[in-house]
C-alpha cells in the first residue's frame, strides 16, 4: 500500500516498519491517539517526513492501520517546536493511480507539487 505523508510517498508493503511485538502493543491505540501523536511529532519537527523517514513511515503505518481507507495525510506545522495544537492535520483517500503518479515523481515530488496534486492549500 502506498501512503502519502505530506510530500513523501511511502510504500508500506515493502516491510512492516514495526516489530510484531510493537504491532501488538499499538493495537490498543485508537485513531485520536495516533492523530495527537502525529501532531506532536510534526510540532517538534515540521520536516519529519524528510528528516526522519523511518519515524514518518511508522506514523504512516499507524494511520493506515487505524483507518485503512485513508492513504494520505498532511500535518502542517507553522514552525519548529510549536504547540501541537497549532498543527493542522488533513487526511484523504486517493485513487491508486494518483498514488502511483506521485510515487513516480520520486525525488521531484515536493511540497508545492503535492499541494497542487492533493491538498490545494496554496490555491487562492
Amino acid at each position: 500500500m502506498l501512503f502519502l505523508l505530506n510530500d513523501v510517498v511511502f510504500d508500506l508493503d515493502e516491510a512492516c516498519p514495526v516489530t510484531p511485538a510493537d504491532a501488538r502493543r499499538f493495537e490498543k491505540l485508537d485513531f485520536d491517539y495516533v492523530l495527537q501523536l502525529g501532531c506532536e511529532l510534526f510540532a517538534e519537527d515540521p520536516l519529519l517526513h524528510r528528516n526522519d523517514p523511518g519515524r514518518a513511515r511508522r506514523l504512516a503505518w499507524l494511520i493506515s492501520e487505524r483507518s485503512p481507507d485513508m492513504n494520505a495525510a498532511l500535518f502542517a506545522a507553522p514552525s519548529v517546536a510549536c504547540n501541537p495544537d497549532l498543527v493542522e492535520p488533513r487526511f484523504c483517500a486517493l485513487p491508486h493511480v494518483v498514488m502511483q503518479q506521485l510515487q513516480a515523481k520520486g525525488r521531484r515530488l515536493n511540497a508545492v507539487a503535492a499541494d497542487r496534486a492533493v491538498w490545494n492549500r496554496l490555491a487562492a
